[in-house]
């Protein structure tokens, strides 16, 4: 497994009707390193927002969709999804503001 630093967790936020509505309860979605464990993003997280204390975070491996083009077979890259759920007292993730 490879050394992976905290800013090459994140990949990416999820903007999904689904994720946007449990914005709410203050819970957050993200694209992860697929290496990545969940002690490592919920340092990321802290360390990448100011402010912000994680409570728990859920992960989830996404297999890759096998994809046609004419008779052509592939497949979709794999993926790793985590939901970072903060605590009460902590503070909204900037980058969700406005949307």
């Amino acid at each position: 497994m490879a050394d992976i630093k905290y800013y090459d967790v994140i990949l990416k936020p999820v903007l999904t009707e689904k994720s946007m509505n449990i914005m709410a309860e203050k819970k957050y979605t993200f694209y992860v390193h697929p290496d990545a464990t969940k002690t490592q993003v919920k340092e990321a997280v802290e360390k990448m927002f100011d402010g912000v204390k994680v409570a728990k975070v859920n992960t989830m491996n996404i297999a890759g969709k096998t994809k046609r083009r004419g008779m052509t077979y592939g497949k979709t890259a794999k993926r790793k999804k985590a939901i970072v759920q903060l605590t009460a007292e902590s503070n909204d993730i900037q980058l969700f503001e406005g949307l």
